[in-house]
């Protein structure tokens, strides 16, 4: 067994306990921090870092690379003197702790950055960063969005809907102030995520990303880059990316986002990626690709259909793609539709694939997310911020499926030298908790739905719907017990994990 064993907890930074409606880089994310410390954790896993847009989703952003405002601390703008506490606690008023409400962050919040904006001083340093342009598109186009009143960029005025410099330069010139709003709220998070990174770096915790393999069609790369998508020549959609139907789906599933022309970016030496993972790892500690089958094979459907039962499967990068990266900290979502393909490119990068114990203990022997037919080189999760939790998950099982469920957990559990608890449904929970630090799994992280043993109302993403439900789940600071600490500490100490 490694000795190179780590625990973690899955918790976007949208689900941390502030005052102001919504998760940020403030006070609540250092004491986090100091929870996992004292919990004896050494990863904290997020969901992508990226702003959102239409659905809420951090999987469908207007950018691959610039950073939510949503998350940047408005006690922090207060304390560098951008912001008065009237203007903080006008947010406060209005947020219900309970549920992020995007809306609700749409009206009020962007304003307010507005005016911290309006009272910062523009100094060396600032220009300096406008200056290297790094997110000069992402400015530019949220700028033309807003003139459109944030609508997608092909209901656009003519003028506006194709990229071209001279477009830009307009831009520049004649909205300077929208502009550099913009890319003021890339420069602030940025302050406030590097301190926060080092906090977490001083104190042993390591911070796992997230890349989505797709862009949302609705964003600056397909703006600007046509020609890395499969468009049709009006730039308008052709096809668009989904799973194939299966036995949780029917019709399968329709993301909706535009797909790669691989072939333009291995002729361009896969630029687009070589900087998405550059600007990643100056982000985090490990980087987790979503979707990471699609680089093998991926599923494409024509925009015109209203299901995902007719696609079909087309030919990604594969091993071209990571034969320089090797080296490279990433953990590879591995789970859908899996064939020889993925396996021969998960063996040929090495990198970690994940196990989702939820779908463990169904009967079968060799099922290989049960925790005795691991191998080291995974990540363990109960479920990840897709799946329903795991309270929910049990309580709906038949009364077949549900004794075959626990028979199976007594079985694991004695196979791992793990004490079985099957008094109630929580205690099942727990247990499968204890399982996945038992396991021989290199990583094993949990989302704190399923450490507190929560029930439906409390999932964090529902794919392939729309709803003010999904990405709005936020934790209580009460949840962060010393009893829940003490426990993961004693299961990080028992089964040796830091």
């Amino acid at each position: 067994m490694s000795k190179n064993r780590k625990a973690g907890i899955l918790l976007h930074i949208t689900s941390l306990p502030t005052e102001y409606g919504v998760g940020t880089l403030g006070k609540e994310a250092y004491q986090f921090i100091d929870f996992l410390k004292e919990a004896k954790q050494s990863i904290w896993q997020v969901l992508p870092l990226v702003p959102t847009n239409y659905g809420d989703s951090p999987y469908q952003s207007v950018s691959s690379s610039a950073l939510n405002y949503y998350l940047l601390d408005l006690d922090i703008l207060h304390e560098k003197g951008l912001l008065l506490k009237k203007d903080c606690q006008e947010l406060k008023s209005t947020s219900n702790s309970k549920r992020v409400n995007y809306s609700l962050l749409f009206e009020k919040k962007i304003p307010l950055l507005k005016k911290a904006f309006s009272n910062f001083n523009i100094d060396d340093d600032f220009k300096n960063f406008v200056k290297q342009g790094k997110y000069k598109d992402f400015a530019i186009f949220m700028t033309i969005k807003a003139m459109h009143n944030y609508v997608s960029f092909d209901k656009w005025n003519d003028k506006y809907r194709v990229y071209s410099d001279k477009l830009c330069d307009e831009i520049i010139n004649e909205h300077n102030d929208d502009y550099l709003f913009w890319i003021w709220t890339q420069y602030e998070f940025l302050s406030q995520w590097n301190s926060l990174h080092k906090y977490a770096k001083k104190n042993g915790i390591q911070i796992m990303g997230d890349i989505p393999l797709y862009i949302a069609y609705d964003s600056v790369e397909v703006w600007k880059y046509p020609q890395m998508f499969i468009l049709n020549s009006d730039n308008s959609l052709k096809l668009v990316a989904g799973c194939p139907p299966d036995g949780f789906t029917a019709d399968g599933q329709l993301w909706g986002n535009p797909v790669y022309d691989w072939q333009y970016m291995k002729k361009d030496n896969y630029s687009f990626w070589n900087n998405r993972l550059k600007n990643a790892f100056e982000l985090y500690d490990i980087v987790r690709i979503d979707h990471f089958r699609g680089f093998d094979r991926f599923y494409a459907v024509s925009s015109t259909e209203k299901t995902a039962r007719n696609g079909k499967w087309l030919d990604g990068p594969k091993f071209d793609l990571f034969k320089d990266k090797l080296d490279l900290n990433i953990v590879a979502e591995d789970l859908g539709v899996i064939d020889d393909g993925v396996r021969l490119l998960m063996k040929q990068t090495n990198y970690p694939g994940m196990k989702i114990m939820q779908f463990a203990f169904d009967g079968n022997s060799d099922n290989e997310h049960k925790p005795s037919n691991f191998t080291e080189n995974f990540v363990v999760y109960i479920g990840t911020h897709d799946n329903e939790p795991m309270l929910s998950y049990i309580k709906n099982l038949d009364d077949e499926r549900y004794k075959i469920f626990k028979n199976d957990m007594i079985k694991q559990c004695k196979l791992l030298n793990v004490p079985y608890n099957g008094n109630c449904n929580k205690a099942l929970v727990n247990t499968m908790v204890e399982l996945g630090y038992a396991s021989v799994a290199k990583y094993a992280i949990f989302t704190m739905q399923d450490l507190l043993a929560l029930d439906i109302d409390s999932r964090m993403n529902l794919p392939s719907t729309v709803s003010t439900d999904n990405w709005s789940y936020r934790i209580s600071k009460k949840d962060l017990s010393d009893k829940l600490k003490e426990r993961l500490a004693s299961y990080s100490k028992k089964y040796k994990r830091s």
